[in-house]
């Protein structure tokens, strides 16, 4: 992982990785540049349907800080790409990780979670437990940046994560493939009575809205996990967590 991919800056670097279909998390600009060159890029960012944020230039020299000649400043010229500082894996090779390992997929896919700690989390939690990927979204979600990577205490290295444009689309084709969904829901059956052996990804929603309703939709099957207590709700990683500790326990005892 190269911690110094995590920013593009200078305009022409930024309109070149624009131009070239680059993953780009967001755009920052400077407050109150509107020259010519500044209202091209900004243009080629909204065709590209990019996040673009508009900060003060103290913000872009924090950004840039020690990324210039002999550890200067940068030469940020008003506008900073932000992109992903991990290189993300292909469908395929969660596959091709089950197959190696002998096992029916076992994956976790995050409907626009987007704090960087609950995917950093959900990432260690997923690979400690034996899941063979974790699947995000570009749109609304949190990338896998510096903060993520170290959240997931270098589980990242260990499994894919892969980035798709579309959740619906994605779980579309993996049902395709004879793999089952199981949402979570406040409004779902039980957890621990629900089969989740063999092939299954588990679909945890976001920190705020939870798992959208056509998503949800989609699935096979939606499940809740039972609180006793006076303490309503989860958070994301934690509810991801005990889903995938229930899915390993099950698939364990089937052996």
């Amino acid at each position: 992982m190269d911690e110094q991919r995590e920013f593009i800056i200078g305009r022409n670097s930024v309109r070149e990785a624009i131009r070239s279909g680059e993953q780009i998390d967001k755009i920052f600009f400077q407050q109150g540049l509107t020259d010519g060159s500044i209202r091209e890029l900004l243009m080629l960012a909204r065709g590209s349907k990019l996040v673009i944020v508009e900060v003060p230039r103290a913000k872009l020299d924090e950004l840039c800080a020690g990324m210039g000649a002999e550890g200067h400043m940068g030469n940020h010229q008003g506008v900073v790409a932000q992109v992903p500082a991990f290189a993300y894996s292909e469908m395929e090779d969660i596959f091709a990780l089950a197959e190696e390992r002998g096992e029916p997929p076992f994956i976790v896919i995050l409907d626009s979670i987007q704090d960087p700690h609950n995917l950093g989390a959900v990432i260690r939690s997923a690979e400690a437990l034996g899941a063979h990927g974790v699947v995000i979204g570009k749109r609304r979600a949190a990338s896998l940046t510096t903060a993520a990577f170290k959240v997931s205490c270098g589980a990242a290295q260990y499994i894919p994560v892969v980035k798709v444009t579309n959740i619906n689309h994605t779980i579309e084709d993996l049902k395709k493939k004879n793999v089952w969904m199981a949402a979570a829901d406040m409004d779902g059956q039980p957890l621990a009575k629900t089969d989740l052996k063999g092939p299954y990804a588990l679909v945890i929603g976001g920190e705020s809205e939870g798992v959208a309703r056509l998503t949800k939709e989609l699935c096979d099957v939606v499940v809740k996990i039972e609180m006793p207590g006076k303490t309503t709700s989860l958070n994301a990683a934690c509810a991801a967590s005990i889903l995938m500790y229930e899915k390993r326990r099950q698939d364990m005892a089937g052996k």
